[in-house]
């Protein structure tokens, strides 16, 4: 599974999906911030799911229709519960997330938004 994190994502989170066996880019390893609609398209064209605290990313997909393997957002969590609730999410929702689904996640809760909706 391929995994694209937001700079806006502890970058701890890269290190410890990776030590998870997923294979992850971070945003804050690259020279610039390119914004919202050149990294989701970055994300669809390389197979990535991305990951985000960013909102803004849904409403691309939603109400612009930017085609998306997936994109998981993180909400109001500390940066060492980040890393958790990604794998965890990742693993029982990975497939769900690949073929278009948001997931809103919270330290509790998951909110879930299918591709076909």
């Amino acid at each position: 599974m391929k995994v694209l994190l937001d700079t806006c994502v502890w970058g701890g989170v890269c290190d410890y999906l990776r030590d998870k066996g997923l294979e992850v880019e971070w945003i804050g390893d690259w020279s610039r911030d390119p914004g919202d609609c050149e990294i989701l398209d970055y994300a669809y064209k390389n197979d990535y799911i991305l990951v985000t605290l960013d909102k803004d990313f849904g409403e691309l997909a939603v109400l612009k229709n930017q085609p998306h393997h997936g994109i998981l957002r993180l909400v109001n969590m500390s940066s060492s519960e980040q890393g958790l609730i990604c794998k965890e999410v990742l693993e029982k929702y990975g497939i769900v997330l690949y073929q278009g689904a948001i997931i809103t996640a919270y330290t509790k809760r998951l909110r879930i938004r299918t591709a076909d909706l």
